[in-house]
């Protein structure tokens, strides 16, 4: 029994964590007790286990069928990104030397060791999945995954000469011998392996081919176009390598792929110029050391040691023979194809019911002081991007301060900037050009935002801006008001209808200087004693302000109205955090934690988290919202930001929360937690081991998810509000009739 099915099936011998102590742990021993490494989960292997769970959805045959394509897909490009920045960084740890270990007791190369145990039970799994989705269930669907060798010979033939027109150019052979040594291989690139040689000769010859995936030619090439009937792109070059090696004879032909380190040790804290130091890195990773090499069944063992030599990898453990296609990240291509049948029904954001259209968005704001917004569920385009369009249009607007961390290249968002730079508004734009993976991205909207105009900044030196925030300064007749957003996602118009996100569009005097003063210290860098009255950043402030409030929450506590914690968030990995957690459980604090992927946390150990109960739920909306809630003794708090409880964020980011203090909106927050805390269909909850279990292993087909009645919720916000209106507009028409 693998891994996966184990945790379905509540069989929890598998776990890789050791056991811990049943004990009684009192006050006196507790803070000794709490340096026991065997209470904290290792942050690779607790994201592991989220992974597992992404796959999971794959293998659901009450999802629709290429929902489930949708989630195996994702789950190979996490562990693409696995293998780039957690495995790549390990490893430079292991290179310089590091023998430290971590808060759960492991060094660097047992952290790489017991992520390779226990990724051989993913990758079984994962080829079982693959297996039974792509050629079977699929198939069931009129979806054919088909070999080459299926075609007939007239549909070969066509696809030959379509091969010939449209891929044959695109591909560049390169030798492998003395004259020409082992080239390039580029990060995620598939490649075909060929050994070759002239006929009546006994000589080999060896060559690198690259297959042009993304370089102008699908993975997936459809054979007819009529049905949806494909054969991978790697199939059908290696039957048409003739027309590469004309006059040879094809001895063997293997598939490879390789995966690169994504991290860079370059200096970032003394450089002098930060965009210069981006664009070299960027090259740097290009070139960077190749920490996976995947190979497919058929590649001898001879191939497979050169291929490990040339590139530096173990053969044994740096080598993943795959038995499903390589590069999962592709099937994309097969959720794109036009099956509304076998997709969930497509989600169409509703508008805000408090910004209509009709008035103008800044005379909201201010009317109702404090709007909560909810992603994907309400729309980002009519709120988000309504604000900063007005901003850019609205002649009593004289300034705009946001801060970009990702967006798409193609956004409105950047045109409305660019708008009001034209208009003649102040724009000053905070740009984080080491947001991972949109660095190219970013250094081309840095470049095109000051040719526009637009003063652009690379925030502080040494620190990550993470935060999500937008000033905007409007003239008033009494003098300049600001408006402020302060959310939990990226200014980003496309992950805003995938990233389950929350935000706050707010009118608040402290607030607006709180705004001020943090895009003061990200423009200049200078950090002298700044007095935010509403706003938590980090580095500064946030971390301490956390662990103080959990201990108030045991100081406040009384035996008949015990303390209540909730945190949701991505991910929770800082020690002092996760220390002061389990203090408050010990002191009886029931803690709550909606914790999406990697948790440091172990609950339910006797005498220690006993109190403390973990969730994570897996939808069709990534959960990315961040919120910090305290029942303080009955004086509620709820805070919403951009800072997951990890050691990076609160100590190397420039990150802000803010308080949510309009009750009708604590209220909204409160039921989103709920929801989810109590949710039936997609919650997995993490067991004392370490493993997670699903709430309900076998929910009924059609089943509401917290996130299919968040859907609802926010439907049923804008009918009361519409129905209000209208009631309103009655009333009103009614009295000019009494008054006629």
């Amino acid at each position: 029994m693998n891994l996966i099915q184990s945790e379905a099936s509540g069989n929890l011998e598998s776990s890789p964590l050791l056991p811990v102590e049943e004990v009684a742990v009192g006050k006196e021993d507790l803070e000794a007790r709490l340096n026991d490494s065997s209470l904290y989960q290792n942050r690779e292997l607790s994201w592991l286990k989220f992974n597992d769970r992404v796959l999971y959805q794959a293998k659901n045959k009450k999802s629709p069928l290429l929902e489930r394509v949708k989630f195996l897909a994702i789950s190979g490009s996490n562990m693409d990104e696995f293998y780039m920045k957690r495995i790549g960084g390990l490893k430079q740890q292991v290179a310089a030397g590091i023998q430290e270990t971590t808060v759960d007791g492991l060094t660097p190369q047992q952290q790489i060791d017991a992520c390779h145990e226990y990724i051989e039970t993913y990758q079984s799994e994962k080829e079982r999945v693959s297996k039974d989705l792509i050629f079977s269930d699929l198939a069931k669907a009129g979806i054919e995954i088909l070999k080459y060798n299926q075609l007939t010979d007239a549909e070969q033939q066509k696809n030959r000469e379509w091969f010939y027109d449209n891929i044959f150019p695109l591909i560049t052979p390169q030798s492998i011998d003395s004259a020409h040594p082992f080239p390039f291989v580029s990060n995620l690139s598939l490649n075909l392996f060929v050994t070759l040689r002239y006929p009546d000769e006994q000589e080999i010859s060896l060559a690198r081919v690259k297959v042009p995936v993304g370089a102008g030619a699908n993975r997936f090439q459809r054979i007819d176009d009529k049905k949806n009937r494909f054969i991978l792109l790697e199939d059908l070059m290696e039957n048409n390598l003739d027309l590469l090696f004309p006059g040879m004879e094809i001895v063997s032909c293997e598939l490879f792929r390789v995966t690169r380190n994504a991290n860079t040790s370059k200096d970032q804290e003394h450089a002098d110029d930060l965009l210069e130091l981006i664009e070299t890195t960027l090259k740097f990773r290009r070139v960077a050391p190749i920490v996976r090499l995947q190979v497919t069944p058929n590649m001898s063992s001879l191939h497979r040691g050169r291929l490990a030599a040339e590139m530096g990898l173990d053969e044994i453990k740096d080598v993943a023979v795959s038995k499903c296609i390589l590069g999962l990240r592709d099937l994309w291509e097969l959720y794109r194809l036009e099956m509304p049948e076998h997709k969930e029904a497509k989600h169409l954001p509703v508008d805000h019911p408090l910004l209509t259209k009709e008035r103008n968005i800044f005379h909201s704001i201010r009317e109702h002081k404090e709007i909560l917004l909810q992603h994907p569920y309400e729309s980002f385009a009519t709120s988000i991007g309504r604000f900063l369009y007005e901003a850019a249009t609205d002649p009593k607007v004289r300034g705009i301060k946001m801060t970009l961390y990702r967006t798409d290249p193609d956004s409105e968002i950047i045109n409305y900037l660019i708008r009001a730079a034209q208009n003649g508004k102040q724009v000053a734009v905070v740009v984080e050009l080491k947001a991972s993976f949109d660095e190219q991205a970013n250094i081309k909207l840095a470049s095109r935002m000051e040719e526009a105009g637009i003063h652009v900044t690379y925030g502080v030196v040494g620190l990550k801006t993470h935060a999500k925030v937008i000033l905007v300064i409007r003239q008033d007749f009494r003098g300049l008001r600001r408006y402020v957003h302060i959310g939990t996602g990226n200014y980003h118009p496309v992950t805003s209808r995938l990233y389950s996100d929350v935000g706050i569009l707010i009118y608040n005097k402290d607030v607006g200087r709180d705004a001020t003063e943090l895009f003061n210290y990200l423009t200049t860098g200078f950090s002298p004693k700044r007095d935010y009255k509403k706003l938590l950043p980090a580095p500064k402030i946030l971390k301490k302000t956390l662990i103080d409030k959990i201990e108030r929450e045991v100081s406040c506590q009384s035996k008949n109205n015990p303390g209540l914690i909730r945190f949701k968030m991505n991910a929770l990995e800082d020690v002092d955090i996760t220390k002061a957690l389990y203090r408050a459980a010990r002191a009886g604090v029931k803690i709550e934690l909606l914790v999406r992927d990697s948790c440091r946390i172990r609950p339910g150990i006797p005498n220690i988290s006993e109190n403390i109960r973990v969730v994570s739920i897996i939808g069709r909306f990534l959960e990315h919202a961040r919120i910090y809630y305290f029942q303080n003794g009955g004086n509620e708090e709820f805070f919403i930001g951009s800072a997951d409880a990890m050691k990076r964020n609160l100590e190397y980011r420039v990150e802000a929360l803010i308080p949510v203090e309009t009750a009708p909106l604590r209220e909204q927050l409160r039921e989103f937690m709920e929801l989810q805390l109590n949710d039936k269909v997609g919650a997995w909850v993490l067991q004392p081991d370490g493993s997670y279990l699903p709430v309900n292993s076998n929910p009924r087909k059609g089943a509401s998810s917290c996130q299919d009645k968040l859907i609802k919720l926010a439907e049923k916000r804008q009918h009361e509000v519409q129905r209000l209106r209208k009631r309103k507009s009655r009333q009103s028409g009614d009295m000019k009739l009494k008054k006629r």
